[in-house]
């Protein structure tokens, strides 16, 4: 896909702000009027609000588009707003909006997906492309696809982080590993972090967007409103415009790359000292997977199962505590070890279905 860029600045961060939701003209205006002199790129509002339960508020509906209207006509901001169905769109290019958003509920649903971008065919209205509720980086990017079909080429996407299942210090995980992969893919894809989403509470606002632009994010979607206790949505993960521009101006924005030669040949030399390290660690890997095999023939002629669920657990709290020792975090550990794990189980596996069908031949 020959993407174009969304967003013209060079500079980074791109920002995107406003409320939540739209709630009444004065509410957005105002807002829009606290923000134009920060000089965002595009201005916020939720129209129509996908709900969890049917009697939360769904959004103001049409009525809210001429507000956004308002908007780019006194403060001359940008405007975009969320749109999920045929209808929406053919309202929201009525009245002029600057781009459209695409929700995680709607990315996840390629049916919705297709209605939005077959509405779309024949214009030339930027996009972009929310991350669907689930960790599913290939429906992304399928969705990315539709609109691109359809002849939108201006895409960007917004990494609002992941429904999980648990504890968790956020809303909606980040699993910055996706993100990370998307831009692996797509090099010049310009992708936003909301990290309202993510927080889904204000205290760990600042700490998220930080982290966005150390992984050279190229902005942030950040929910702001004159008054965020008060908000019909999302209150808890809502700031203040005052609050919004100190974010803003306690971000420490990094260089992408450096032009320095020895700065270059110092990060040169540790990222060899990385290299050998992963080749090294991956030669054990494959060393660990050889004695799993070996363990799969003992198995096999012994008749004994491949899970074994207290010897995993022991593996588990082992390597967690050593990992401590290194400063190895536990999720990192648990995931690393839970991957390992598999992969061994998949070599037992192959071992035992293999000897399965030597015996018949």
């Amino acid at each position: 896909m020959n993407i174009k860029p969304v967003f013209e600045k060079k500079e980074r961060p791109i920002i995107i702000a406003g409320p939540c939701s739209a709630e009444t003209r004065e509410q957005v205006l105002q807002t829009a009027r606290d923000l134009a002199p920060l000089k965002i790129d595009l201005y916020r509002a939720g129209i129509w609000k996908p709900r969890t339960r049917p009697d939360s508020f769904e959004g103001v509906g049409r009525e809210g588009l001429a507000w956004l209207r308002e908007v780019k006509q006194e403060t001359g901001l940008k405007v975009t707003t969320e749109v999920a169905n045929r209808e929406h769109v053919f309202d929201a290019l009525k009245h002029d909006i600057d781009v459209l958003w695409i929700g995680a509920r709607t990315t996840v649903n390629p049916f919705s997906i297709q209605e939005i971008a077959d509405a779309l065919q024949g214009t030339n209205i930027p996009v972009i492309i929310k991350n669907p509720i689930n960790p599913d980086l290939q429906l992304w990017i399928g969705a990315m696809e539709r609109f691109y079909k359809a002849g939108i080429n201006q895409l960007a996407v917004i990494h609002r982080g992941f429904s999980f299942h648990g504890e968790s210090s956020y809303r909606n995980v980040p699993r910055w590993q996706i993100p990370i992969e998307l831009k692996r893919q797509f090099p010049d894809l310009q992708i936003i972090c909301d990290n309202s989403h993510i927080c889904g509470r204000r205290d760990t606002l600042q700490t998220v967007a930080q982290q966005a632009l150390d992984l050279n994010f190229d902005g942030l979607m950040t929910e702001v409103h004159p008054t965020p206790d008060s908000a019909w949505s999302d209150a808890a993960q809502q700031i203040t415009p005052d609050q919004f521009e100190l974010l803003l101006a306690n971000l420490i924005v990094r260089q992408p790359g450096t032009d320095n030669p020895e700065l270059e040949a110092s990060l040169d030399q540790l990222r060899h000292e990385i290299d050998e390290i992963d080749s090294e660690l991956l030669r054990m890997l494959g060393d660990r997977m050889k004695l799993a095999e070996g363990i799969g023939e003992y198995k096999k002629k012994n008749n004994i199962a491949i899970l074994q669920p207290q010897r995993w657990n022991e593996i588990l709290q082992l390597a967690q505590l050593r990992g401590s020792q290194y400063g190895l975090s536990p999720d990192f550990v648990s995931v690393l070890l839970k991957s390992v794990h598999q992969e061994s189980i998949n070599h037992q596996n192959m071992i035992m279905n293999q000897s399965v069908v030597d015996e018949k031949s």
